[in-house]
């Protein structure tokens, strides 16, 4: 199999981004697999031009609420299968998750809830997350796994601009953050922490009072892998300078033996 080089990407509405380069930028990208999140769109909503990029096979998972939510993955690589359902309802009901298996690995593409809005939206972000980890452990049985996304969650204080005057916020509460810590225990890697354990580095600003010039952001896009998959780790890295969205893209890289 070689090398794969992946990207995630929440482009806060794909044909939003479509008008700001998200096509020209796809079309020189060097990923074989890009996942974008909050897409915003049915695919009867969009054109050839989006569904069907030069190189790319596309998968997508909406939201039945228009303008909502939404993922889908464009790739270079036959999958062996897509699924877009899931045991539980709470990982159906709004479009968020793209599983695909490939002779290696499964991947998924997950945009994860957002708990800012109310309480009710804090359940629902907290129960998708402990059904989701269900969800990868019983696939880790057969293979690895790779999942990537918008995990709306910074995990510690060098992840964020703000960590104090976060604190009470939903995407840095104790509870969120101790969701994290789980998955870590249980052996998935933060790829980009992996290769980088010190650096501040961030993959989303507010639109509001020019943040994103000023650096005061949050890094919670991720790209998870099993711990297996250490060793195949080449690069990880965030793409800051990358415009288009609110959020920034995200990349990863793995070697398998051929």
């Amino acid at each position: 199999m070689g090398k794969i080089n992946f990207i995630s990407w929440n482009v806060n509405g794909v044909r939003a981004a479509a008008k700001k380069g998200f096509l020209e930028w796809l079309a020189q990208s060097p990923a074989d697999i890009v996942a974008i999140q909050e897409t915003k769109a049915n695919p009867n909503q969009l054109g050839p031009n989006i569904l069907g990029p030069d190189d790319y096979q596309s998968f997508w998972n909406s939201a039945l609420r228009p303008g909502y939510s939404g993922v889908a993955t464009y790739s270079k690589i036959t999958p062996l299968r897509t699924q877009t359902e899931f045991p539980h309802p709470v990982l159906n009901n709004e479009g968020r998750i793209l599983l695909q298996e490939f002779e290696q690995f499964y991947f998924l593409n997950v945009y994860f809830p957002n708990g800012k809005a109310r309480k009710e939206r804090l359940r629902y972000k907290l129960k998708f997350y402990e059904e989701f980890l269900k969800l990868i452990e019983k696939l880790q049985r057969k293979k690895p796994i790779v999942f990537c996304g918008d995990v709306n969650t910074a995990h510690r204080e060098i992840d964020l601009a703000r960590p104090k005057a976060n604190e009470k916020i939903s995407g840095f509460l104790p509870i969120e953050k101790k969701w994290l810590d789980r998955l870590i225990t249980k052996g998935y890697l933060d790829s980009f922490r992996e290769l980088h354990p010190n650096e501040v580095k961030y993959s989303w600003w507010s639109q509001r009072s020019g943040a994103r010039e000023r650096n005061v952001g949050w890094r919670i896009d991720n790209f998870f892998v099993s711990a297996e998959l250490r060793k195949n780790i080449v690069a990880a890295e965030i793409h800051s300078e990358i415009s288009g969205s609110d959020h920034a893209p995200i990349s990863l890289e793995l070697s398998f033996p051929t």
